[in-house]
């Protein structure tokens, strides 16, 4: 999402900024079409969530000698479903093909045109089928289209009152057709929870979300642009990567050195009213009672100048030189910054944790709540499942119920307590927590990680910086993991339980090699 997009969004309503398609049909259908304004104001520090409505592309299979007034009202069921929960539809006029369904080569032509002329819009593919289907038009449809995105099959449920010629689906066994037939074809696909389900049913919409935050997590990374601001710290070898290995995946890095960024922030005067903005804004953040005003305002001066280079180089999420060269030579640590971002779901890790960075906007995209990096960092008393989860902290606010501006304790004593004010400090609430890790493996080529579930648990702990006290169910075996294989110490997290499909994007859709962490014993 470009920062232009993030401006808008932070003016009017997210309802007003989006198209509702519902159904984007062809021609001969009716096709809905919408214009934007590409006049801009200029441009102030946006903190708005940026997030898009998902739009998915819907194929209706359909199998002539099955009853065809299925294909109709699967159509119409489906459409329901997705209007209901929040997503727009591409799909076939209901007066282009029999039913608006798909079953011939020259319906599949058809309706692989209509995907591939909103291929800007589209995040997936719904195959639904209300009746048998033709695996043939499926695939044939898919592989005309080539849009290489993550594709859905679902089945309607049959009524067992309803078993009679003029009803019975099928869709039980015509599933598993379309699945051999995209098997042959090399075209990946996820499958619903259940076998069949009727679009009403609570479980085909858990799908429906659970699908979107897989569709979100592909396209987004895929396109992913990350802001490194500085180099890593000497010490810290642990943060290394391949820019390369990214990029084959589609993830770009655009660098900046931290004496550029410093530059500029030499440039601007301590009345500049972008800068006093900048101060406001942080002020509206965080309490920063006790904080010295000089440093307040020397993080303001950062501040503008990285959400001014970010906005340059068209980055939305970051990672940045915390330690200590800022510390000494500028006097502040940039944690409230950072914090601020992340809050705002623009992901920014310390330290120039790139991969760091990646794992924490996977989880972003997936959960669409703000994520934070943390260190495994200690045990917590003799309870195998639990562990404390620490930052300095740059965590976002929403981590906490109560939060507010510090110093960095741990530095303090190398380089002054006077010149490491701005970390956000506080105890993690309680609640769900998904965690996630994702490493360039120069050996192999590839990228490689984990994911898993656990939570944020209420457990007291009093200790400096941001922290919580987190159980992982078999914890051990996956400490052993993250050990046996070489992985960082950093891991990222959010307050939700998305595990499953960013697991299902990364290795199913993008190739990743990764463990997905059990979630009972």
């Amino acid at each position: 999402m470009s920062w232009d997009r993030l401006d808008a969004l932070a003016k009017n309503p997210i309802t007003d900024q989006f198209m509702r398609l519902h159904k984007l049909e062809s021609n001969a259908g009716g096709k809905a079409a919408a214009k934007r304004s590409a006049t801009r104001a200029s441009p102030k520090p946006a903190r708005q969530t940026p997030t898009r409505r998902v739009t998915f592309g819907v194929l209706v299979g359909n199998r002539g000698f099955f009853p065809g007034h299925l294909a109709r009202t699967g159509r119409d069921e489906i459409l329901r479903a997705l209007a209901e929960e929040g997503y727009d539809a591409v799909i076939l006029g209901a007066e282009d093909t029999n039913y608006g369904a798909v079953e011939s080569r020259d319906e599949a032509k058809a309706c692989a045109a209509l995907f591939r002329s909103n291929r800007d819009n589209i995040d997936g593919i719904i195959v639904t089928l209300p009746n048998f289907g033709d695996e043939r038009g499926v695939a044939e449809t898919l592989r005309l289209a080539r849009l290489d995105v993550p594709v859905l099959v679902h089945a309607t449920a049959d009524d067992p009152a309803k078993m009679g010629i003029d009803f019975r689906r099928d869709a039980f066994c015509g599933k598993m057709s379309v699945c051999n037939v995209l098997s042959q074809y090399g075209i990946p696909y996820t499958l619903t929870s259940e076998h069949t389900q009727r679009p009403d049913s609570k479980s085909f919409r858990a799908d429906l979300r659970s699908f979107a935050a897989v569709c979100r997590v592909s396209r987004g990374l895929r396109s992913a642009r990350i802001g490194a601001i500085g180099a890593r710290p000497g010490a810290f070898k642990t943060v290394r990567y391949s820019e390369k290995i990214l990029e084959a995946s589609g993830i770009a890095v655009e660098p900046v050195d931290l004496f550029d960024i410093m530059g500029r922030v030499q440039k601007l005067a301590d009345n500049d009213k972008d800068v006093r903005g900048k101060l406001d804004e942080i002020k509206a953040y965080v309490s920063t009672d006790g904080i010295p005003n000089d440093a307040l305002v020397k993080m303001a001066k950062l501040g503008l100048v990285i959400d001014r280079w970010m906005r340059e180089v068209d980055v939305t999420v970051s990672a940045v030189q915390c330690w200590t060269a800022m510390e000494e030579f500028f006097g502040v640590v940039p944690c409230t910054l950072m914090s601020i971002m992340s809050n705002a779901n623009m992901p920014s890790a310390c330290e120039v944790d790139v991969c760091g960075t990646i794992s924490m906007y996977a989880l972003t995209l997936a959960s669409e709540t703000p994520s934070a990096l943390l260190d495994w960092n200690n045990n917590y008393g003799d309870d195998p499942d639990k562990a404390v989860c620490f930052h300095c902290s740059n965590l976002p606010k929403a981590f906490f119920d109560d939060a507010e501006m510090d110093y960095q304790a741990i530095i303090a004593g190398t380089v002054g307590r006077e010149n490491t004010y701005g970390t956000i400090v506080g105890k993690v609430k309680a609640g769900p927590m998904t965690f996630a890790r994702f490493s360039t493996d120069d050996r192999t080529g590839r990228i490689r990680g984990y994911v898993g579930q656990g939570e944020f648990t209420k457990d007291p702990l009093k200790t400096f910086g941001g922290a919580g006290v987190v159980r992982i169910p078999q914890l051990q075996s996956m400490l052993r993991h993250i050990c046996e294989r070489g992985f960082e110490h950093h891991v990222a997290g959010t307050f939700s339980h998305v595990a499953d499909p960013i697991y299902e994007a990364v290795t199913k859709y993008m190739k990743w090699d990764v463990y997905r962490h059990a979630d009972a014993k």
